[in-house]
């Protein structure tokens, strides 16, 4: 078989794959699992045959697969992948583009402008947004403080991209008690440190309590405010008008981590939860999430046009003039995938209505969730079920504990465990463009006949 057979043999498998995805237990089995040594061993001697490569890879990784694909995972809130995200990533991943500049690249060039212009009118945000497309949301939260960080510093009089940070005035660094920890990992990637933040304290829904942020003065150095659209386990909101105008009473920057919440912004009958969510100097969301498409595929939106292009603008002698956006100039990386061909699919083939629809259905399948655990013996919802999380005690901690274990076994669905005000509680996330409104109530049903096989 020549390799493009070979190629053209492994596209059938992926799609025979996709096909039965409905029909698999959502985590493999642990025969699945120990099987996988088979992909293991030294490392050949000589060439292998390629199509026998991609079968074994096939065969035996694809039985070991986590099925979050389908409708039935709720674990980590990680969308399924789009049909037109799947056949776009085919096809990408067949031209083997570098987004890194306009000459590597001419249709990644323009369907970055594209899908800027359609990102900004989509989310409401400034026309002269900058968005540039990284591995994921923890990337785009660090490109987003990094900008931050030497904008404020420039507006000191520090040049931080040459200057470095020794010496350098210091930042006052505010998050929300409940700020995801993927910030505090930027905020000390950036150098603006982990632990040296001052943290507010937040309401019994995670939002920052907005009659607490602290007395700071300007003079003591610039002030950074991370903000969140989306507490990680209640899908909470922070009260971003009176953030903004805190913030803007002291000249600083607010950065909103919004990794699955964001989306809300495209979705009209969430307009209660996003107020004043716009007025952000800068804006963090996955791709990978709730949008459906392939990982990885993080989303840095700066509305402070060149703020990103200060930090990460890279010279060198064989590079080009300037000739549109060039987005090694404004991403940590230089060479990159063009992930925005998968975004410009997924967005063209749902439009404005379909994008609205997709959060709503999210949204819809979580209070249905809610609705039918709530009115089931033992289980208890603990937040406020706003957006696309549901959180549950069964019980008690640990009684939840062997629930969540228990229905992990079953295999019909999985959903995760975590830590909440101290004590173990069930996350159930809906973000997949495949659960429906049966599957949630079906999902429910599950949960609830598996606690009542407790005991």
């Amino acid at each position: 078989m020549d390799e493009l057979s070979a190629v053209r043999d492994a596209a059938e498998r992926a799609l025979a794959y996709a096909a039965t995805i409905d029909e698999r237990r959502v985590f493999p089995d642990a025969g699945a699992v120990d099987a996988l040594s088979a992909l293991g061993g030294t490392v050949p001697d000589g060439e292998s045959d390629v199509a026998e490569t991609l079968e074994l890879l096939a065969e035996v990784g694809g039985a070991a697969t986590v099925v979050n694909t389908g409708p039935n995972y709720y674990g980590f809130v990680t969308g399924a992948t789009h049909p037109a995200a799947l056949g776009a990533a085919m096809i990408a991943a067949a031209w083997d583009q570098n987004a890194a500049l306009p000459v590597m690249s001419p249709v990644a060039a323009t369907l970055h402008d594209v899908t800027r212009e359609w990102l900004v009118d989509l989310l409401g945000l400034g026309a002269d947004t900058d968005v540039a497309y990284v591995t994921g949301a923890t990337v785009a939260n660090a490109s987003c403080l990094a900008a931050a960080r030497d904008a404020l510093l420039a507006e000191v009089g520090w040049d931080a991209p040459a200057q470095g940070l020794f010496g350098a005035p210091l930042i006052q660094v505010v998050t929300g008690r409940q700020a995801h920890s993927t910030v505090r990992k930027s905020l000390g990637f950036v150098g603006l440190g982990s632990e040296r933040i001052m943290t507010v304290p937040s309401d019994d829904q995670g939002r920052m309590r907005a009659d607490l942020l602290p007395d700071l003065d300007p003079a003591d150095g610039p002030i950074l405010v991370c903000a969140q659209a989306g507490e990680v386990n209640t899908g909470a909101f922070d009260p971003f008008d009176e953030i903004a105008d805190w913030t803007e009473a002291r000249g600083g920057w607010l950065h909103v981590d919004g990794a699955f919440g964001l989306w809300a912004l495209a979705d009209p009958t969430r307009a209660h939860l996003t107020a004043g969510l716009t007025r952000a100097d800068s804006l963090a969301t996955d791709g990978h999430k709730w949008l459906n498409v392939t990982y990885d595929c993080g989303i840095a939106l700066v509305q402070r046009p060149g703020a990103l292009r200060r930090t990460f603008a890279s010279i060198a002698g064989y590079l080009p003039p300037a000739s549109g956006f060039e987005a090694m100039h404004h991403t940590p990386q230089s060479s990159q995938r063009a992930r925005q061909i998968e975004v410009w699919a997924v967005l063209r083939a749902l439009g404005r209505t379909g994008l609205a629809t997709l959060v709503q259905r999210g949204c819809d399948g979580a209070t249905a969730i809610a609705e039918r655990l709530g009115t089931s013996d033992g289980f208890e919802i603990v937040n406020d079920v706003v957006l696309n999380q549901v959180l549950v005690i069964y019980r008690d901690p640990a009684t939840t504990a062997r629930l969540i274990e228990a229905v992990q076994d079953d295999g019909r669905i999985w959903c995760g465990p975590t830590s909440w005000n101290g004590a173990t509680a069930m996350r159930i996330s809906v973000s997949s463009w495949k659960t429906t409104f049966d599957d949630a109530r079906r999902a429910a049903d599950v949960i609830t006949e598996v606690a009542a096989s407790l005991g």
